[in-house]
């Protein structure tokens, strides 16, 4: 790939700049000044997530066609490599490119066929405009980005995410009508005084564009339709108590690790018309269905959120989340799915799409309501340099239309920050429900599955 070449040039270029302006005793990030304050700068960054993981597969699962009741797989969660800038007082751009997902199965489709080389793709190119010189008070900006309605976990800095991962349910249309949570947008964002805001108009992609066989038009459970493309409205409004976040990228913080004293109060929201559908399938082509019916998609939350030091001589931190999440896809609406899954089938007659390996019911019409919380233990817990551990535990309540009883998720972990998000070792313990088809498509919970990740994580 030789964009990828030229990145790496440039990354070591970055580099040697760096030294050769300040002369560091150690070098802590990638950033070349174009001007002499420094006020005008680019800046580069490298993260890679590689994860080691035991899954108790769904009922069912097949692998390459062959049952499979327990998986060991090793996979890069998230590859990535950013670039960005003020370029001048007003002008600021954003580049990340990278891959995720990439484990064995990478590329595999469900003819048992594929590419495992067609995975690395440009996640954001957008250019801002600062309105008002030397303020955050108004950004204007457009291109792929990820600058989001609905929640924080909307727009996650995955380099400095507490959890083993965020929760993808927040990043709602994820890779059927976006390009990994990514859409054609512009926005408006920014801070005045104590509120933080971001107003954006999407352009989504259609569903027919996103790679998949597409699942035709069902009588009672809701799709994204094939047709009558409608623009996407989205808006967040964020109340900073204490300190205020960062606003130089559109990506928010996992965890400060005791840096801020964060407390935060949210609202957002995604609205579109007509996003989803429902008809009778017995036409070949559902967009000449005499009975289709379309759907509005209307989703919202409000949460709380607190980072912050609990004893700054020790270093200790507490971090928590707790919000809720109300998801309107339109009727029945139900989509299963599983992170970097491990397999990739299912011999079990009448499974909802994508039921196999890791999958749950991620997203649905319906309620969630998702918490968590993390401690960070003192400063060189595990001796001089070795760094220390934050544990965590996280829960995700769904109640979606179709299935039979309340969905519970659980996640057990810990990190060991060896240097901080630079360097981090996590280990994470997932229970999370299974379930069977159970009459008028209904999906019934039949017990709980295990799984547990190692993850190392570099971020520069």
């Amino acid at each position: 790939m030789k964009i990828s070449y030229y990145l790496f040039l440039f990354l070591i270029l970055l580099s040697i700049s760096g030294l050769s302006q300040d002369k560091p005793n150690e070098v802590e990030e990638l950033k070349l000044k174009l001007n002499e304050d420094g006020s005008h700068y680019i800046k580069a960054t490298i993260l890679n997530q590689i994860w080691f993981r035991y899954n108790q597969s769904n009922p069912g699962t097949t692998v390459l066609g062959d049952p499979t009741a327990e998986t060991f797989d090793i996979g890069l969660r998230r590859t990535r490599l950013q670039l960005y800038g003020q370029i001048t007082d007003r002008v600021f751009f954003y580049l990340q490119f990278g891959q995720n997902n990439f484990n064995y199965l990478a590329g595999q489709n469900s003819a048992n066929s594929g590419n495992r080389k067609n995975q690395v793709f440009f996640h954001d190119a957008l250019g801002e405009y600062r309105v008002f010189k030397g303020t955050d008070k108004l950004h204007l900006g457009g291109g792929l980005t990820i600058t989001n309605g609905l929640s924080r976990f909307s727009q996650p800095s995955i380099g400095t995410i507490m959890s083993m991962d965020v929760p993808i349910f927040a990043q709602a249309t994820v890779d059927q009508t976006d390009e990994f949570s990514r859409k054609l947008s512009v926005y408006a964002r920014g801070q005045i005084g104590k509120l933080d805001y971001r107003i954006i108009l999407s352009d989504p992609f259609p569903i027919t564009s996103n790679g998949l066989p597409q699942a035709g038009i069902n009588l009672t459970n809701a799709n994204f339709a094939w047709d009558n493309h409608s623009k996407q409205y989205q808006a967040i409004f964020i109340w900073n108590f204490f300190d205020k976040e960062s606003n130089v990228t559109p990506y928010m913080t996992g965890t400060y690790l005791g840096k801020k004293k964060v407390l935060n109060l949210e609202a957002g929201f995604i609205t579109q018309a007509n996003a989803t559908w429902t008809g009778s399938n017995t036409n070949a082509d559902p967009t000449t269905d005499p009975n289709r019916k379309y759907y509005n998609m209307n989703l919202w939350s409000v949460a709380i959120f607190y980072d912050a030091p609990v004893n700054a001589e020790k270093g200790t931190a507490a971090s928590a989340h707790l919000g809720y999440f109300n998801t309107d896809y339109g009727t029945r609406y139900l989509r299963y799915n599983g992170i970097m899954n491990p397999a990739n089938g299912t011999n079990v007659g009448g499974a909802p799409t994508g039921s196999y390996g890791n999958a749950f019911p991620m997203f649905g019409t319906g309620s969630v309501v998702y918490a968590q919380f993390g401690y960070l233990l003192k400063k060189d817990l595990l001796g001089k340099g070795n760094g220390t551990l934050m544990p965590y535990i996280t829960y995700q309540g769904a109640n979606y239309d179709r299935l039979d009883k309340q969905m519970n998720l659980f996640d057990f972990g810990v990190n060991w920050f060896m240097k901080g998000h630079t360097s981090k070792l996590a280990l994470d313990y997932q229970l999370r429900p299974t379930y069977t088809p159970f009459g008028n498509d209904l999906i019934q919970n039949t017990g709980m599955n295990g799984q547990v990740v190692a993850q190392y994580q570099f971020f520069f």
